[in-house]
């Protein structure tokens, strides 16, 4: 699997996990937007758009463009 395959699958996997969250107990905007330590959604929000900005970059390399 390609390095840009694999982030998109780390994507994908981190959405399904999210929705199952979602649908298992809920959760408000607050606590989308300002976790509580520990929580599972501590941290989602930042290693999502790093994964998602990674993947950006790798796009914008492999057409040799800027971004």
């Amino acid at each position: 699997m390609s390095d840009k395959a694999a982030r998109i699958q780390e994507l994908i996997d981190m959405q399904k996990k999210f929705i199952e969250h979602e649908h298992e107990a809920g959760f408000s905007p607050k606590e989308y937007f300002t976790p509580s330590s520990g929580d599972v959604l501590d941290g989602y929000r930042q290693e999502y758009m790093e994964k998602a900005m990674e993947l950006v970059d790798m796009a914008h390399a492999e057409k040799g463009s800027q971004p």
